[in-house]
């Protein structure tokens, strides 16, 4: 059921949704994948005319009007939660017990189980050597590696392989939808602090990446695959938890064969992911009194397990019983080892699932409370299998006491389906973050919460994944078959973290080369080592992961390569200002009293489409408006900083654009009466600012004669600044001002510009008549000259994929009385 905290969000390409009713729809125009080479900021930006120039361009705090997203959110525009105090962080670091570490604490229940089915246990040098190698693999990866660095490489608060990405993104112009522009680098989110001065080195990488083709296809490969192999974790980590978690029931209830395995497995499954849709924070808050009582129980029975059996296996805490497994196992020993990789499953989540929690949270729940409980809990059970060899194939449920088998059961199972909630997460985080950067084909998105604006659910995502994992279970019938495929999935997206985390301290960081260098040769080395494990076992199950991943990779590069191509052909056919000149100001054809907003996805120049508007059309609106949605590499940005306007062509056509700029976490509220009133309310501001600027660069140049004035001609596609509210400036600055102006105020002036009036009682008149949303639909075919690969994926894969993404029309909730729609075909 619907609950009344929920935000649906919409995407839809290059189109305003409004609606006409009561009903109010969240939207995200993740889709929208823009891109343009850079147009030119206001080319006074250093504010060359002084004191007088500086003051009056200082940007106050202000509510800006055309801000029609949802504000009520609270934290949208910065991760409140880094400002918790420690009784707020505590409680969300519970949360994340039911979110992050679900998987990594299921793990104790197969990961002796699956390395001793590779290794049989003739000493106790067997036992000691696999305790020892999950003791440290769990401290080098989880702890030393995301819990000290890579959480701190979050993205204003958002984690996972896109927010590496975006970072990268802001520093080097590496994205290969080109959409940075001058004017996102004043977006105070946008700019990067740099803890050292910049370095030789940091440069050289900088000019690598950004001049070299094949280089920046190679980061977006990366990323790509890295977020794949999530995709094909959330489909794997349901069906091994759950499994493993009934399977308990095999030698504790007669005739509770493969078969009643398999039936239950799914149906806990179906029930996993019918709940997803009611939220992660009431999914979190639900599972972790469960989780928490789970790694407690874990704890405590390995402690009892220590004292009953052999407390002497804490000997393991000596590496050297590692080298003492492997010189008595050889191959075999290599073999386990993709079983050890099984104890950090998970690992990823607490990067991935970092949106919709805090760092302080997520690092204070693992080292107070996941990482000595999940220590306690292989130490109890190597202890137990030190007297009990032959019990291996059970040993999680043989050493629990026999009086708490039900119990524990019980725990256990909720938390198998505990563990499968931090991947799902992670994979809606992550496909949310493809979505808004252009490498993933538009879905619904529901916001499950006013809240946190990190936690949402995608419908299609989900009921994928659950039949994924129906057919997993169904066909692999075992838990050894999945873990030989669960391990690669999970290498692989940390050596692509990995890899990232690099680049950003060499490029961003700026850090010294030998901690720089240390960081991949450290963690690169172990993973690459458990990565060569693990592919011995592709012809095992070892396939399933490489199939997932490979499917979504091709899914997302082809969407990346089709709208990389469509906005290219966009910007080579858009209009040009010489031959708008040419129309006149009439646009060749009849203006009629009216507002028309054209979306469209340039950033800079007149789309083509608006050109079959005037052929169609018997006449067009007095006021046009190109309105274009832009995503840039941020995960929000701040309400003040949203939009920026400027004037396309002279004066007397009364055309603009109008940008809005969103970070890949932002959300879009619009309503359309709103959207409309708020739309001219805010056109009319920065009619008046623009006047103010032109009458003060007027009055600055009547001071200084000699000053030459540097200023764009007021017909061409220079970038406003954002709408400066000078209302709000405060006293001591007003009479600073004074004591610099003429006696005649600038703010007098303006009340006597009869330019302005004119061009503002024409707006008033445009508004009465009503406003129309002019909508592009852009189809794009391969030329009949491309070779056959680029047709096959551009006429049938990136068409198939428009077709059935959300998209156009059938989408928009927009007054259906008032939309005019004009398509137009791009051969690429």
């Amino acid at each position: 059921m619907e609950d009344e905290d929920r935000i649906e969000e919409a995407s839809s390409n290059n189109s305003l949704r409004g609606t006409g009713s009561s009903d109010r729809r969240w939207v995200d125009g993740s889709e929208v994948d823009s891109e343009t080479p850079p147009f030119s900021e206001i080319r006074d930006r250093d504010y060359s005319f002084g004191n007088l120039r500086r003051r009056l361009m200082k940007k106050p705090k202000r509510a800006d009007s055309l801000d029609v997203e949802a504000m009520e959110i609270a934290g949208a525009h910065g991760h409140n939660l880094k400002e918790l105090s420690l009784l707020g962080t505590l409680g969300i670091a519970f949360q994340t017990l039911g979110v992050v570490y679900g998987d990594m604490g299921t793990s104790p229940l197969y990961v002796f189980t699956d390395v001793f089915s590779k290794v049989p246990i003739r000493s106790e040098i067997d036992v000691l050597g696999a305790l020892s190698l999950v003791i440290y693999t769990i401290a080098v990866i989880p702890l030393a590696k995301y819990v000290f660095v890579v959480l701190k490489a979050n993205d204003n608060g958002e984690g996972g392989t896109f927010a590496l990405y975006s970072l990268i993104c802001r520093y080097a112009k590496v994205n290969k939808l080109p959409n940075q522009q001058p004017a996102d680098e004043q977006i105070s989110s946008f700019r990067l602090k740099l803890p050292t001065p910049e370095l030789e080195r940091a440069l050289g990488i900088k000019d690598a990446l950004e001049t070299k083709g094949y280089l920046k296809t190679l980061l977006l490969l990366l990323v790509l695959m890295g977020t794949s192999m999530i995709i094909g974790d959330g489909i794997l980590t349901p069906a091994m938890s759950v499994m493993s978690a009934m399977s308990g029931l095999q030698g504790e209830v007669e005739g509770f064969g493969t078969n009643a395995l398999v039936i239950s497995s799914i149906v806990i499954l179906v029930a996993l992911f019918s709940i997803q849709r009611f939220g992660t924070g009431k999914v979190g808050f639900l599972f972790a009194p469960v989780l928490a009582l789970w790694f407690f129980s874990l704890g405590g029975i390995g402690i009892y397990n220590l004292l009953k059996y052999d407390i002497t296996v804490i000997r393991a805490l000596n590496p050297f019983y590692i080298v003492l497994f492997f010189k008595n196992n050889s191959k075999q020993a290599w073999s386990a080892l993709g079983g050890c990789v099984l104890c950090i499953t998970g690992a990823e989540a607490m990067f991935a699932d970092l949106g919709h929690f805090s760092v302080r949270s997520i690092q204070m729940a693992f080292t107070c409370v996941v990482f000595p409980c999940l220590l306690l809990a292989y130490m109890g059970q190597a202890a137990y299998l030190t007297k009990h060899p032959e019990a291996s194939a059970r040993i999680f449920y043989d050493s629990v006491p026999e009086s708490l088998f039900w119990p524990v059961f019980v725990i256990a199972t909720l938390a198998a389906m505990i563990a499968s909630q931090a991947m799902i997460s992670a994979t809606f985080s992550c496909v949310k973050q493809a979505m808004a950067l252009g490498c993933f084909p538009r879905l619904k998105i529901i916001h499950t919460s006013k809240k946190r604006m990190g936690q949402i659910y995608i419908p299609v995502i989900n009921w994928f994944l659950m039949i994924m994992c129906i057919l997993v279970v169904s066909i692999f019938r075992s838990t050894t078959h999945i873990a030989n495929a669960y391990g690669i999935a999970e290498v692989g997206v940390m050596m692509v973290s990995t890899v990232l985390v690099t680049l950003v301290m060499l490029l961003i960081w700026q850090t010294n080369l030998f901690l720089a260098l240390c960081f991949p040769l450290l963690f690169g080395s172990v993973e690459t080592i458990y990565l060569l494990a693990v592919l011995t076992k592709i012809l095992e199950g070892g396939w399933v992961p490489l199939v997932f991943a490979t499917f979504f990779l091709t899914v997302m590069y082809i969407w990346n390569y089709g709208s990389v191509l469509k906005y290219q052909s966009e910007v080579r056919e858009r209009i040009s200002i010489d031959f708008m000149r040419e129309l006149g100001s009439t646009l060749g054809t009849i203006r009629i009293p009216g507002i028309g907003l054209l979306y469209n996805e340039l950033v800079q120049g007149i789309p083509s489409i608006f050109g079959q508007f005037l052929l169609t059309l018997p006449a067009i609106h007095s006021t046009i408006i190109f309105v274009c949605i832009k995503y840039v590499p941020v995960p929000v940005v701040p309400q003040e900083e949203r939009f920026l306007f400027r004037r396309v062509c002279p004066k007397d056509y009364h055309m603009f654009r109008c940008i809005a700029r969103y970070g890949y976490k932002d959300v879009r509220k619009e309503d359309s009466r709103v959207f409309e009133q708020l739309l001219i309310e805010s056109l009319e501001k920065f009619l008046r600012c623009e006047a103010i600027e032109d009458a003060l660069e007027s009055t600055v140049n009547d001071f200084d004669p000699d000053r030459v004035s540097v200023t764009s001609d007021t017909y061409t596609d220079d970038l406003m600044v954002p709408l400066i509210n000078r209302a709000k400036r405060s006293e001591p600055e007003q009479e600073l001002d004074s004591e610099v102006l003429p006696s005649s105020s600038v703010g007098s002036s303006m009340e006597e510009d009869p330019a302005l009036e004119y061009e503002l009682a024409a707006l008033r008149e445009a508004t009465d008549s009503g406003l129309t949303y002019l909508l592009a639909h852009g189809d794009v075919r391969a030329k009949k000259n491309s070779i056959f690969v680029k047709k096959l994926v551009i006429n049938y894969f990136y068409a198939f994929l428009r077709r059935n993404c959300r998209a156009g029309a059938a989408n928009l909730t927009v007054p259906h009385m008032n939309i005019l729609q004009a398509g137009m075909t791009y051969m690429v």
